[in-house]
């Protein structure tokens, strides 16, 4: 299994062109403010701090890149859908994502994380929609699964399926930031789309 050695967060930018980074596969993390990204990014780094956590929804406006064992790197997108912060400002988070999206040449993959606790919102489809028309490859992970019982887990899964319209060979991995749980598919997954990026 991919091991995340040696991670070290290199920068963050509000715009793409402000990022002299090298030409690496890049993972990205995106969902909903509050969802969980900087807390599943540590537990799969295995650094406690690395990426910043915070209780205030909307506190990540940039684009944070963190190198992994100099292979390549995560990428944390801006969250969105927090609604107390002004309309410029989510229209501005709005433009980052896409011009991430349109002009990263070295984009793997993306991790959309979901709250398990609650149903996709109409934005998490809206990204969906995002991902899938720029052909981007991507896995749908239910975070905070240690909240839910497995039955409460199950239906979330079946839910997030039907929402999503998922094909049948594709499933949302369950994870947990406090357990572990579902660290080892999200790794061989990101493994697989960077070994598939480098061929």
């Amino acid at each position: 299994m991919l091991e995340l050695k040696n991670a070290e967060f290199v920068t963050s930018v509000f715009d793409l062109r402000q990022f002299k980074g090298r030409n690496l596969p890049e993972i990205a993390f995106a969902g909903r403010s509050n969802v969980g990204k900087s807390s599943m990014m540590n537990r799969l780094m295995g650094r406690k701090n690395l990426a910043k956590t915070s209780q205030t929804p909307g506190k990540t406006r940039s684009i944070n890149y963190f190198i992994i064992s100099n292979r390549f790197y995560f990428v944390d997108l801006p969250g969105y859908g927090y609604a107390r912060v002004s309309k410029k400002m989510r229209d501005d988070w709005s433009r980052l994502m896409e011009d991430y999206f349109t002009n990263s040449q070295k984009l793997a993959g993306v991790v959309q994380l979901v709250d398990a606790r609650h149903n996709p919102t109409e934005l998490d489809l809206q990204m969906h929609e995002m991902l899938e028309s720029y052909g981007i490859y991507y896995i749908i992970v239910l975070t905070k699964a240690d909240k839910l019982s497995n039955n409460q887990l199950a239906q979330s899964v079946k839910k997030s399926r039907e929402k999503f319209g998922l094909p049948p060979d594709l499933y949302p991995v369950p994870f947990s930031a406090v357990k572990g749980t579902g660290k080892k598919q999200v790794l061989q997954w990101i493994e697989w789309r960077i070994k598939e990026c480098k061929g």
